[in-house]
């Protein structure tokens, strides 16, 4: 009998999920908005990824009874225990009779990444947070406090970061450079104090445009900005203290350890990954190329845990 397997990569920005055969490579995808309890209702977060699961499904010919088992990765899952057991109430009984296995949404970042082998994860996009699997199979985590609470080297706190440093641009506490210029120009104001009630009103209540601004950080970076190249070489320090916690923590057989990356902030390239590769080399680590996707990552966890055969 033909095996399928589905896997859910839920985030703070997009929810992707995939249906595969025993090989872990997407057949068939859909992708939904998030499905974050922190940004829509508990139960629209739940309804999102239920529904999705069964379009994906619908678009196959495939039926919940013919899957062998799914992983969903769900933001802020393992945070809050009564939450917890909502969510996996709700799916349990929407997938029977397929069984459901819930890990955070970094843990398929990991297993995608890594191909559930040892080593560690560094996740930055809106949060960040990092995760580790050791020799003992023992899984960790580091990091992925939320923005209030922490969340350094994220795209949220490297846009947050760079809009401070618009406004020591705009009073000359620091040298100005691209960014003031980019600001100036996207936000369309001629007035660089227009930028206040823009951040109140349409910045400061929205996680993911904070997080957003990063793209001007990258391109003033990109354009000769000295003050955000030294903010990407800030927030790749934030990540390795996450790295290096972990590698303290956790007994590896691997030498030296992999790291593996995923997230929005690394669409800024060899910015953010070059101080990132000194940084965690340093450690004792190599910084290694993902060598799957999240989703893939979803779909694995999904096989390890059901596939018995």
């Amino acid at each position: 009998m033909e095996k399928w397997f589905v896997g859910v990569d839920g985030g703070g920005t997009k929810t992707e999920i995939a249906v595969s055969h025993a090989d872990g490579v997407p057949l068939k995808s859909v992708i939904y908005p998030t499905c974050s309890y922190r940004s829509i209702p508990m139960e629209e977060a739940i309804d999102r990824v239920v529904n999705g699961v069964k379009d994906c499904l619908a678009q196959t010919g495939i039926t919940l009874a013919d899957c062998t088992g799914c992983c969903v990765g769900m933001p802020s899952y393992g945070e809050n225990p009564e939450n917890d057991q909502i969510i996996k109430a709700a799916m349990e009984k929407a997938f029977a009779p397929m069984p459901v296995h819930l890990v955070n949404d970094g843990e398929v970042g990991w297993a995608g990444s890594l191909e559930c082998a040892e080593g560690i994860h560094v996740v930055s996009g809106t949060g960040a947070i990092a995760f580790a699997r050791d020799k003992k199979q023992v899984f960790d985590r580091c990091g992925g406090w939320g923005y209030f609470l922490g969340d350094e080297g994220s795209s949220y706190w490297i846009g947050l970061q760079a809009m401070h440093v618009f406004t020591k641009q705009v009073d000359g506490r620091a040298p100005r450079g691209a960014l003031y210029d980019i600001v100036m120009r996207e936000f369309n104001i001629t007035d660089p104090y227009q930028f206040i009630d823009i951040a109140m009103a349409d910045l400061v209540q929205h996680r993911d445009r904070v997080a957003g601004f990063q793209r001007y950080a990258m391109e003033a970076a990109q354009q000769g900005d000295s003050t955000m190249t030294a903010l990407y070489e800030a927030a790749a320090e934030e990540l390795t203290e996450l790295v290096k916690t972990l590698r303290d923590r956790l007994e590896f057989s691997a030498d030296p350890i992999p790291v593996s990356y995923s997230g929005g902030t690394f669409h800024a390239g060899e910015l953010i990954l070059t101080p990132l590769r000194q940084k965690v080399e340093a450690l004792g680590c190599t910084l290694q190329t993902p060598k799957r996707s999240a989703i893939e990552g979803a779909l694995l966890l999904a096989m390890e845990k059901f596939d018995r055969a």
